[in-house]
């Protein structure tokens, strides 16, 4: 442990140092973020006034709300821009030496994004969740904060980011052979967004479409700890879905090691 602190938590600070760094763009992201939001809840309120009835698919308008910004919220807290990082390390040849550094290479990309995520937490996270909470007291007049399912929300969060950052490192991996991923890698978000229920809740999906999605890494990236805050499911779906959410975290990271045994031979940095 001790060992860990003192190669890895250096990593971490430069995170930290990172973000504030450009805190104008985290800002920006954070703002766009919630514009986002707004945009949405219009949309889906005038959805709501359509359907003549006070819920949808099994959500109220309230539901809707928190799974909105808690859904945008998760994106944002379990976003790893590790595959960008790699792709640019790999175009100026400085992932040489990171490679060389007597760390594990994964582990130094997954401490340095840790520390910008414990700052997202504190600055963004938390007062989303205080903000979503006083609005549903000022709906419903009771307190709807549940600590369990808090608790839960968290567990399951901290696995979507595990399972964020080594499909993203996957991904990244692609760079040692096509060496530039600015295009795939706006494609990937896009399909990421719309599998993990970021754009729209699989709930409200066919009911076949919705199983197979759900059964799928990228439900465990966000549909999951949102559904688990709101308290969607049941306690045996509960011990399900948590360790889905492990087995999809021990299989991915299995399969980076195997991606990256075969990139690392194919090394090669442009003018290099």
């Amino acid at each position: 442990m001790n060992k860990i602190r003192k190669q890895y938590l250096p990593f971490a600070r430069a995170g930290i140092q990172t973000l504030i760094a450009y805190r104008m763009n985290f800002l920006g992201f954070v703002i766009g973020g919630l514009i986002y939001c707004f945009v949405m809840y219009y949309l889906w309120k005038a959805v709501f006034l359509s359907s003549g009835g006070s819920t949808f698919m099994g959500f109220s308008m309230t539901d809707m709300v928190l799974y909105l910004f808690l859904s945008n919220m998760t994106s944002q807290l379990t976003f790893s821009s590790v595959s960008t990082d790699i792709g640019e390390e790999i175009r100026d040849g400085s992932i040489v030496m990171r490679m060389i550094k007597p760390v594990n290479t994964d582990m130094s990309y997954l401490f340095t994004e840790l520390g910008g995520a414990f700052m997202k937490l504190i600055v963004f996270g938390l007062p989303v969740i205080l903000g979503l909470e006083t609005y549903r007291f000022a709906v419903s007049g009771t307190v709807m904060f549940d600590p369990l399912n808090f608790l839960l929300y968290f567990v399951s969060a901290s696995l979507a980011y595990l399972i964020s950052f080594r499909v993203n490192l996957c991904f990244g991996f692609v760079a040692f052979y096509v060496k530039n991923l600015w295009g795939i890698g706006i494609l990937k978000n896009s399909i990421i967004g719309f599998l993990s229920g970021t754009l729209i809740p699989l709930a409200f999906m066919p009911d076949i479409l919705r199983i197979i999605l759900e059964y799928m890494p990228f439900a465990s990236m966000s549909y999951t700890p949102v559904m688990l805050y709101m308290g969607k499911y049941e306690p045996t779906e509960i011990l399900l879905r948590i360790s889905l959410q492990l087995v999809w975290a021990v299989l991915i990271y299995g399969l980076s090691k195997l991606i990256w045994a075969g990139a690392v031979k194919r090394l090669s940095v442009q003018g290099g």
